[in-house]
């Protein structure tokens, strides 16, 4: 499971982390199906959307990867195919419009905290789905990576992964003297 990309490489990791240490889920069998959800899931994006944030901004990276995670845990929690998918939903609205703005072009600032963040969405996602019906839900799995196909095609090319846009031109680059 590449996380879906480099750039959010840490948010799954962090999530089966919090599953194995904090929820007791360390058995080499929810561990593959944590990994199987979490790839499906991506698969879904990939296909509805995108996991490139040069095509879709930091929704496309760290919102897909939250999602991604957010689906696994519910799994592995015992949540149904359909809190599954809620969960992942859950995670990746709160993503939406998230623009790629690395500072200095690196994958460092402010995506480190990025990674934080989407990590913990995503087992806030998957505990609100757990406790949910999901015949009460308002915005579906489809819906939501339809709507973020349509806004990275809205947003601005200085939001994809350019460092032309957001926080990149806001702080200042310095390098120090040798």
């Amino acid at each position: 499971v590449t996380a879906p990309t480099n750039g959010a490489a840490g948010v799954i990791p962090a999530v089966l982390h919090y599953a194995i240490v904090f929820c007791d889920k360390n058995s080499i069998d929810q561990v593959i199906r944590f990994l199987l959800t979490a790839s499906e899931i991506g698969s879904i994006f990939k296909k509805g959307s995108t996991i490139s944030a040069a095509m879709g901004g930091c929704q496309a990276e760290i919102g897909v990867s939250s999602a991604m995670a957010a689906g696994a845990l519910t799994e592995i929690l015992g949540g149904s195919q359909r809190q599954v998918l809620m969960a992942a939903e859950i995670a990746m609205e709160h993503h939406l419009g998230m623009t790629c703005d690395p500072i200095g072009g690196l994958v460092q600032v402010p995506c480190i905290e990025r990674n934080t963040m989407g990590a913990i969405k995503a087992i806030t996602a998957s505990q609100l789905a757990l406790q949910s019906n999901p015949d009460n839900a308002r915005v579906s799995l489809d819906a939501v990576v339809k709507t973020m196909w349509q806004t990275a095609q809205d947003m601005n090319s200085k939001y994809k992964e350019t460092a032309d846009g957001g926080l990149a031109v806001q702080i200042p680059i310095s390098i120090p003297d040798c």
